[in-house]
Order: structure tokens, then C-alpha cells, then sequence
């Protein structure tokens, strides 16, 4: 009998373990269960407020095109156009099937099959990007595409994605496919201000979207990756490479013989040549960033005038692209001009030599070294503690642990005036006259006449080692100019909209004096000795002119900046890739485009 106990013991051992494994595991599964459930509620949650906080649709439905502001120079002519040129309200079906064609495929080839949203493309977006580390692939429809266009702004963040996603599976259930495609073809951007594909014909072809060819569609549906890029007006073959791309996809989805692909590469572009750039170019992205500042996105269309100055800006570009042609060997590839007037009013703004080639701003966006012209800020804080132009300096070797500047001409010319110094652009007396001036004020200085990038607190900053921008040195220079006070520099003077009435007057502003009257006098002395016996005599004119030269180390940039009584100019040189030009000086060809354009 205890035999027997014993046996029944052992046998139901495994059975109580096995139910005491069962009950551990039931608080385990219901922390999963209602863990699962919490979080598919707070989704739920988070998805119905992300609906709750959409746009209103219909206002978005009804608005067709993005106003249009138009820049208007000094004399009244137009310098430019943002926003829909042309606002012809098309239909997908009014449109040649190969150019609807180049487009659904190129950018949502399941278009007529999926609800709204691409599982594929977007998990393929999603690998593509994580094994390259970065933003490398969209994966969005072409209905996500104009919920975001029609609804919501360009911000990425998770509100907005999943917005973009409800509103999507609301257009497919609203509209039928060919709806859609019609709303996209009417918001999409083609570049240079043409929204919807009725702009882009006129703007780029000269016709109606009706009339494009095979390739001038495929030159479109292309231009949608990169507007700014591929369109012909910025470079003509890279639009008709991407177009041949464009081409391959159609003709890979057996929608082109290779006989018709062939055919198709050798069609013309439009009737004539794209319309020419404007030399205003960069002055008008400029103005338009202006105004959005001032006003916002605007609701109705707009007329802004413009402070530009047309015959000024025309010849300002002429003579800095001449002279670039002229002297090949001096291999300087780019440049930069900013005049503005006393009062900070931007006449004239070249960005650089040519607006299709690139649109990156040189006058207002480049960072550069100012050399030998940042010397300003150094006699001017002298001058503002009491250093006048008479006042010696010592021009004598340094050595600041291993850093021994020197003058361009190896040479050292012991104590020295201050307008010789300043007039023969000396180094050695420059950097000692700094450390007597406490570079930390001059810094200061800097900042009170709207130098705005950072600047090394340490000596070298007296040779201009720190990098600036074009427009606030001739900002700078403008005070001295207009006798000590602050300013601003803009472009836009007054806004109205179609019909007249006026949304916008610039103020005339108050007069903010900074520097001291002494003080401007004394810089004034510097600066005109620099005309008559130093760097820039050979940029002299009939009338008297202030300024000064400014070479950067290894010659990578050169500048000459000057005034008169009315007008403040700026000109840079240099290389985009920051390399070396062959010994250009400013005191050469900057300070001749000075002159050809101050003249």
C-alpha cells in the first residue's frame, strides 16, 4: 500500500507542475492582450485625431492654383513672375495619352490599381532609404501626392503622413481615377513658377498642353523628380537625359516600340528656343523671399515694386560676365554684385554668371572670406576709441605661438600712420593694431554694422579669415557711406493687389545713428587715401570715391568694395569649389568691374 501511495505520488507530480505552468502563463497573456489592445485603442485615438484636425476639403478642392506675384522693377517693367502664369483649368482626357502615359508611369505606375496607398513602392522606398542612411526614395502616389498639394504643407512629420494617407483613401472614395489625375496635372510644380502642366507647356514650349509631342511629355513627367534640375530652361541635356529615362520606362512597359522610341528622341522641343532668363533673376528670388516675409502666402494675386534699378542691374551683369570671358587666365569662374544706396534700398543683385546655370545666390548666400576689406572693422573700433588717421601704428614681424603673418610684399615699415596703413592694406600693422583695439570689440562693431555669420575671436580676424556674406558687407559699407546710421537693406517698397488696393508701403525708417560722426570722418580719410595713393588707384573716377580692396589666402577670393555719395558697391570673385584663382588681387580685376560699373 505505500508502495502504491508512493508510485501515485510520483505520477501526478508532472500533472500539478504542468497547471501551475498554465496559471503562471495566464497573467503573462493577459498583460499581453490588454497591452495589445491599449495600444491599438491609442492608434485608433491618434488616427481619429489626425482626422479631426484635417483642412476643410472643400476650400482646398475649389482652389485650382497657387496666386501669382509679380515683381515690378523702379521703372515699371516686370522683372519677373511667381506662383501660376498661366491658370487654364485642364482634364486628364483632354491630354495626349503618351503624355498622361509618361507620367503615371514615371511616377505611380500602379496608379489605376491601388486604393490610394502603394504597399509596394513604399516598402521599397522604406529598404531603399535604410540601407542608404538617408532620404534617398519617395514611396507616395500620385493621390497621396495631391492630398499633400491640395491639403497640407510640406512638413514631415507623422500628423501630416498619416493626414496624407486618410485623405487619400477619401479622394479615391470620392473621385474616379481619371478626377485625381486631372487634380495632380493642375497642382503639380514644373519649376520656375509654372504650376500645373498647362503652365509648364506655355512656359517651356510655347503651346498647349494638348499639342506637347511624345518627347516634350516625357521632358515633363522627367521634370517632376527635380524641377529645378531637369527643366530645360536650367539645363537643356540634362532635361533630355532624364526624358530618355522617361522614354525607357514607357518603352519597357511595352507601351513603345523601339522604332517609335527612336523616333521619339529626335522630336524638337517647342517652336523656338526657351524664353531667356532675365539678368534679374537672382534679384527676384531675392524680392519674392522678401515678400513672403512681409505678407506671408499670399491669397489673391499681387504686384510688388521693386527697389531694382533695371539699366543698373543689366549693366552690372554685362560687365561682371565680360570681364570673366576676357580673362580666362585668371581662373575665376564666378562672382558677385551687390549695389544698394545709401539707405539700404538693393539697386542691382548679381548672384552669380549665369542664373540657368545655377541658382545659388553668391550676393546673398555664399559664405566667403573677406580678406583684406574686413579691415574696415579694425580702423573703424580704433577710430571709435579715440585713433585718428594721423595716429601711428607699428608695422613689425609677429609670431603668436607659430603664426607669423606678412605683408604681401615680405617687407616691414615700422611705425607707420593709420592712412598708410589702411591705404597699402598692411598686414603686420593691421593684426597689431587689433590687439591694441581688443579683437572682442571689434566683433561687436562688426555686429552693430550687420555683419551676421560668425566670427573667430582671435587676431586673425584682422585679415579677414573669418567667412561673411556679400550683401552685409556692402550693408556695412553703407554706413560709413551715409554718415553713421543703421541699415536695413531691401527690395520691396510697396505691394498692391489686382485691383489696387494697397497691402504694403515700406516706412521710411527712423534715422538710428550707430557710429559717431569723428569716427565715420576718420574712416572717410582712410578710405579715400585708398583711391588716391593705395590698392585701389586704379579704380579711381572723376568724383570722389571711398573704400576698399580685399584678397583672401592662396588667392581664393578677391573683393573691392567703394561708394560715392550715392551709391554702394560690392564685387566678389572666387570659385564655387573654393580653389584657387590665378593671382587675382583686389586691388585688379574686382577693382576694375567696380569702376566699369560705378562709372
Amino acid at each position: 500500500m505505500v508502495k502504491n501511495a508512493k508510485d501515485k505520488k510520483k505520477k501526478n507530480t508532472p500533472r500539478r507542475k504542468r497547471k501551475s505552468a498554465r496559471k503562471s502563463r495566464h497573467p503573462l497573456l493577459k498583460f499581453m492582450f490588454f497591452g495589445g489592445l491599449f495600444c491599438l485603442l491609442g492608434l485608433v485615438a491618434y488616427v481619429g485625431w489626425c482626422a479631426l484636425s484635417m483642412p476643410d476639403i472643400n476650400q482646398a478642392i475649389n482652389r485650382t492654383r497657387s496666386p501669382s506675384v509679380t515683381l515690378i522693377a523702379s521703372n515699371g517693367n516686370e522683372i519677373n513672375s511667381f506662383g501660376t502664369v498661366y491658370s487654364t483649368i485642364i482634364r486628364a482626357s483632354d491630354l495626349p495619352k503618351h503624355v498622361t502615359d509618361a507620367i503615371v508611369y514615371t511616377e505611380d505606375h500602379r496608379f489605376y490599381t491601388h486604393c490610394g496607398f502603394d504597399i509596394i513602392s513604399f516598402t521599397r522606398a522604406a529598404l531603399t532609404n535604410i540601407f542608404a542612411g538617408r532620404y534617398a526614395q519617395g514611396g507616395s502616389t500620385i493621390t497621396q501626392q495631391v492630398a499633400k498639394n491640395l491639403f497640407l504643407t510640406n512638413q514631415k512629420n507623422l500628423r501630416r503622413k498619416v493626414q496624407e494617407l486618410l485623405l487619400a483613401f477619401w479622394l479615391e472614395h470620392k473621385f474616379t481615377k481619371e478626377q485625381i489625375l486631372s487634380l495632380y496635372l493642375n497642382r503639380v510644380y514644373f519649376g520656375n513658377g509654372a504650376y500645373g502642366i498647362e503652365a509648364a507647356a506655355n512656359k517651356y514650349f510655347q503651346k498647349t498642353s494638348a499639342d506637347l509631342n511624345l518627347l516634350e511629355g516625357a521632358v515633363l513627367a522627367g521634370m517632376l523628380k527635380a524641377p529645378s534640375r531637369y527643366n530645360p530652361i536650367s539645363s537643356k541635356t540634362q532635361a533630355l537625359q532624364r526624358a530618355k529615362v522617361v522614354l525607357g520606362i514607357l518603352r519597357s512597359n511595352h507601351l513603345l516600340s523601339d522604332k517609335t522610341y527612336q523616333q521619339a528622341l529626335q522630336l524638337p522641343l517647342g517652336p523656338r528656343k526657351p524664353a531667356k532668363v532675365k539678368s534679374g533673376a537672382y534679384f527676384a528670388d531675392s524680392a519674392y523671399n522678401e515678400t513672403l516675409q512681409l505678407l506671408g502666402e499670399p491669397d489673391n494675386d499681387i504686384y510688388v515694386l521693386t527697389t531694382l534699378d533695371q539699366k543698373l542691374q543689366e549693366k552690372a551683369s554685362e560687365v561682371l560676365q565680360k570681364n570673366l570671358a576676357a580673362h580666362p587666365k585668371a581662373k575665376a569662374t564666378q562672382g558677385a554684385v551687390i549695389i544698394m544706396d545709401t539707405k539700404g534700398a538693393i539697386k542691382a543683385m548679381v548672384g552669380g554668371t549665369s542664373y540657368a546655370k545655377s541658382q545659388f545666390n553668391r550676393a546673398t548666400q555664399a559664405l566667403r572670406q573677406p580678406g583684406s576689406s574686413f579691415k574696415m572693422f579694425v580702423y573703424l573700433t580704433a577710430a571709435m576709441q579715440g585713433m585718428t588717421a594721423k595716429d601711428t601704428i607699428t608695422d613689425s614681424p609677429i609670431n603668436i605661438n607659430g603664426w607669423r603673418p606678412e605683408n604681401h610684399d615680405k617687407k616691414f615699415y615700422g611705425e607707420v600712420t593709420l592712412r598708410y596703413a589702411f591705404a597699402q592694406s598692411l598686414n603686420l600693422a593691421a593684426v597689431n593694431l587689433a590687439q591694441k583695439v581688443g579683437v572682442g570689440n571689434i566683433i561687436k562693431t562688426a555686429r552693430k554694422l550687420g555683419i551676421t555669420t560668425r566670427l573667430n575671436n582671435d587676431l586673425s580676424l584682422a585679415l579677414g579669415t573669418s567667412v561673411v556674406k556679400v550683401i552685409d558687407m556692402a550693408a556695412a559699407y553703407a554706413v560709413i557711406a551715409n554718415g553713421g546710421y543703421a541699415v536695413w537693406p531691401h527690395m520691396v517698397e510697396e505691394i498692391y493687389t489686382l485691383d489696387g488696393y494697397q497691402l504694403y508701403q515700406r516706412a521710411a525708417p527712423q534715422d538710428l545713428r550707430i557710429i559717431d560722426e569723428a569716427s565715420v570722418t576718420t574712416m572717410k580719410k582712410l578710405m579715400r587715401e585708398v583711391f588716391k595713393t593705395g590698392t585701389g588707384r586704379f579704380a579711381r573716377l572723376n568724383r570722389e570715391t571711398f573704400g576698399k580692396t580685399g584678397t583672401s589666402q592662396d588667392h581664393r577670393d578677391a573683393w573691392f568694395i567703394g561708394f560715392d555719395n550715392e551709391l554702394i558697391t560690392a564685387v566678389w570673385l572666387g570659385n564655387d569649389d573654393n580653389s584657387p584663382m590665378n593671382n587675382v588681387y583686389g586691388s585688379g580685376l574686382p577693382a576694375q568691374i567696380w569702376q566699369q560699373i560705378m562709372r
